[in-house]
């Protein structure tokens, strides 16, 4: 399997630092790694945005921060912050399609509008120091929605476009779209990164032989299940289970101990935190084990359930 580069898509509540630098070091084969995306609100960056992109916070080998906007105005307040910390790399988000946001054109709620779109990317034209992406879907409510877009993305110097093939009204139900993905990179001059439902090494190379051309892989969820699938991909091998729960054992260890560090808000918080650390995890583990694991209503509970996943036979 030829080894095309593979890059962790952003996902928020779960792909923070703390995940991101516990990954990195015990399972890897990541190429880049994103920021969830930081935004303005209510006037302000969040402080959990803020501390996520900290250079200082972050270990990982290749890390890109994200940013989502409506408008270049408020755009170029958080590329100001990118650049403040050092960073000459950013992807802007064109396809997050959570309602709450979408609804305000944010993320893939902004493709509809060209005009909004054009008006937003402008300020790509203006940091020819920074190396600019997008991330985007097909489009909110018409696959065709990305093709009209494409005179305004072709004209701007992109490193790279990620491409989720469905639409932002679908979030992540039904099938991507694979004739719409076609059509979106035989007209894209942009080196394009496929991105969607990629959950083992079988789907990697399907979506390689059916698009030779790709520049690389964006996984989200195939990695919140399985951290070691990059690591798989890069030594063409499957991990055997005992491998596999060492290596995650350690992971979960080294992102415990970071967050009961950091947070303030006692048991409660932290039990949150970890539990979200499972939602995605191993879903064709021992069943009981991981119910105990998601069941927990305590820190004690919690930790007496994560032992007996780990010391399984």
């Amino acid at each position: 399997m030829q080894d095309l580069p593979i890059h962790f898509a952003p996902l928020q509540g779960y792909t923070e630092a703390f995940y991101r630098n516990a990954h990195a070091a015990c399972f890897g084969g990541i190429d880049t790694y994103y920021t969830p995306f930081v935004r303005i609100e209510k006037g302000r960056f969040r402080h959990r945005d803020v501390r996520g992109i900290e250079p200082a916070n972050n270990q990982v080998p290749h890390l890109v921060p994200q940013l989502i906007a409506p408008t270049a105005e408020k755009a170029e307040a958080i590329l100001s912050l990118f650049i403040e910390k050092g960073y000459e790399e950013a992807d802007i988000n064109l396809g997050c399609p959570f309602p709450l946001l979408a609804k305000r054109h944010n993320g893939s709620g902004i493709l509809p509008y060209p005009e909004e779109v054009e008006a937003l990317l402008s300020l790509i034209q203006k940091y020819p120091q920074i190396s600019f992406s997008i991330k985007m879907r097909l489009g909110w409510e018409d696959s065709d929605e990305c093709l009209k877009l494409l005179p305004i993305i072709n004209d701007l110097p992109l490193r790279q476009v990620t491409m989720h093939p469905r639409l932002g009204k679908q979030q992540y139900k039904g099938e991507v779209d694979l004739k719409g993905f076609a059509a979106f990179q035989d007209a894209c001059k942009h080196p394009i990164i496929y991105n969607g439902d990629i959950n083992n090494l079988e789907d990697i190379q399907r979506i390689q032989d059916k698009f030779p051309t790709l520049a690389g892989i964006m996984i989200g969820r195939g990695l919140l299940a399985n951290p070691a699938l990059a690591a798989e991909h890069r030594q063409g091998r499957v991990f055997e289970f005992d491998e596999m729960v060492k290596k995650v054992q350690s992971m979960h260890q080294c992102v415990y101990t970071q967050y009961a560090e950091q947070l303030q808000g006692g048991d409660a918080q932290l039990l949150n935190k970890m539990k979200a650390f499972w939602e995605y995890l191993l879903p064709n583990a021992d069943k009981k084990l991981l119910k105990a694991i998601h069941k927990s209503t305590s820190l004690n509970k919690y930790n007496q359930a994560v032992s007996a996943f780990f010391n399984q036979r």
